[in-house]
């Protein structure tokens, strides 16, 4: 199935639909009205898709196969798909000219195709109507619980866009853990309750993974010949690539994992990358499952008893809260949105970023499970990967472009929200009360990973005290005029009040000494020099370098 297998030169007066590839659902809005018996289904695989940014390997087989996987199934319900693979030596790289080719293969009487994830590609949507001299129907994605007019007349006149507010008008739109019209539980939020370490010791459950078939097989094949330099392991793949797989993989996370969500959604150990996170997000964003169906089935397990409210609740606040609100966010700010960068952040990432060569052990760890699972779950992601970055000074759109490269579930409509507004404050408080900055206590606090360390957590200052301790102090110096008058960092800015000059400067030299380091050899004191000389140049700042 790795070829195009299209119909002939055939005349249909009947509709083209365009399926994208993260738009692999039954229920797509673009299926509606469909006649299998006059309409064609195309469905594409474009280098321009695959390479606007370095996508990590794993990333690129998910897609394609089930990509793949999606065309034969909509075969077998007798609808007829034009295919056109990566390596069909007639492909032209995009999508403009794809669709421009099946218009002349099919001439079609219109064109439908359900709105883009992502604004770049939503704007060569909007020309293709007088491109191609036919009429193009973009419809609403249904998949998403909140369309995005009801998003911008719920931010209309709002100066701060606040999850928690969202989130609230949402539960009671949908009806999701509510008792009339008050939140079950008699709480909106049981964040307080989930942020437990894990336990030493605390066996987790082993993990519902997806050996790659016969068609996975083929596209990993095709991904590491065509796309070598490409970030990220490529053998360790695992994802589901069809909805039976990803109804599985749901199935086994509510059955044995949703329980201790809650608990230990916070908690991060060493060697152990899933804990009891979804493993649902690259399903979800591809369209093999969708939102509403998964928060039924989360809420049914509370309702049943299966499950504690804690758990299930703040699972349904990741998708039904922070999921459709960054959506809407990206849809109602762009395109200016990544232009801001409100704390004047401008060093390059660093090279450990990608090679994991460093000593700080939380990053290394992080690090290294991205590059082996194309995956780290949100603390990982926010609170070492992201809190590192904001610490010290990464420029945003080099730390957007990274977290836009590695995961699997990674595309710009929620990566950029979440990088850009709450783990970089970038965009000066929109989506973020206030910077998630923290120091190394938070990170010794909910993992394992600083027992191992070169440096010492415990440590205030000197060149083995842990980065995170005086990266901490630095940037409330640094940021102390446009800062310290926001109530939520009301408490560190007293202590900050408190601390002796000497102290201050103290924290100044560490962090200086600490980042020009940094910048001078894309390392920490200590690895200078640690870039891979086997590495392509073009990895040596990042994949735009």
């Amino acid at each position: 199935m790795g070829r195009s297998d299209r119909p002939g030169c055939r005349e249909r007066a009947g509709t083209l639909r365009l399926v994208l590839g993260d738009q692999l659902h039954p229920r797509l809005a673009t299926f509606t009205d469909l006649d299998p018996g006059a309409d064609t289904v195309l469905m594409v695989e474009v280098a321009e898709e695959a390479t606007y940014v370095r996508h990590h390997k794993q990333k690129l087989v998910l897609v394609f196969s089930a990509m793949r996987h999606f065309a034969a199934e909509l075969r077998a319900r007798g609808v007829a798909v034009d295919y056109v693979a990566l390596d069909d030596p007639h492909n032209t790289g995009s999508f403009t000219g794809e669709l421009a080719r099946a218009v002349a293969r099919h001439r079609p009487g219109r064109i439908v195709v359900t709105e883009a994830g992502e604004w770049r590609v939503e704007a060569m949507m909007r020309d293709w109507e007088e491109r191609f001299g036919l009429p193009v129907e973009i419809r609403d994605d249904t998949r998403f619980l909140c369309p995005r007019p009801v998003f911008a007349r719920w931010a209309e006149g709002r100066e701060a866009l606040r999850m928690e507010t969202f989130y609230r008008a949402m539960r009671r739109r949908t009806g999701f853990l509510m008792e009339g019209r008050e939140p079950a539980g008699g709480r909106w939020n049981f964040d307080h309750d989930n942020r437990r370490r894990l336990p030493a010791g605390h066996a987790v459950p082993e993990r519902r993974r997806f050996p790659p078939d016969a068609v996975t097989r083929e596209v990993m094949d095709l991904v590491a010949r065509r796309f070598p330099d490409h970030f990220g392991d490529l053998d360790p793949f695992a994802w589901p690539v069809t909805r039976t797989e990803a109804l599985e993989a749901l199935r086994h996370f509510l059955d044995d994992c949703l329980p201790e969500f809650g608990d230990y959604q916070d908690a991060m150990r060493s060697g152990t990358p899933f804990l009891y996170h979804g493993l649902i997000a690259p399903a979800l964003n591809l369209g093999l499952l969708d939102a509403e169906e998964v928060c039924r089935a989360a809420e049914d397990r509370w309702r049943d008893g299966s499950a504690p409210l804690n758990a299930v609740e703040g699972f349904i606040r990741q998708i039904l809260g922070w999921r459709e609100y960054v959506r809407g966010l990206y849809w109602a700010r762009m395109p200016d949105y990544p232009e801001t960068n409100a704390l004047d952040a401008t060093r390059d990432l660093p090279w450990f970023y990608w090679s994991g060569e460093t000593r700080m052990a939380c990053l290394a760890e992080c690090i290294r499970d991205t590059k082996a699972q194309a995956h780290a779950h949100h603390i990982q992601r926010l609170m070492v990967l992201g809190n590192f970055a904001l610490l010290a000074g990464l420029a945003p759109a080099q730390v957007e472009e990274w977290f836009l490269v590695v995961y699997a579930d990674a595309y710009e409509w929620v990566e950029l929200p979440n990088v850009h507004g709450m783990a970089l404050w970038a965009d000066g408080g929109l989506l973020g009360s206030k910077p998630y900055a923290a120091s190394g206590a938070y990170i010794d606090r909910m993992s394992d990973y600083c027992g191992g360390c070169a440096y010492d957590v415990r440590k205030k200052a000197g060149s083995d005290a842990c980065p995170f301790n005086y990266l901490y102090w630095n940037f409330l110096i640094a940021h102390e005029d446009r800062l310290s008058r926001n109530p939520r960092l009301a408490m560190p800015y007293r202590t900050l009040a408190t601390m002796q000059p000497a102290r201050r400067d103290e924290i100044v030299a560490d962090s200086t000494r600490f980042l020009d380091a940094l910048s001078a050899s894309q390392g920490e004191p200590g690895t200078e020099g640690a870039v891979d000389a086997r590495t392509p140049d073009l990895f040596l700042v990042g994949p735009a370098g």
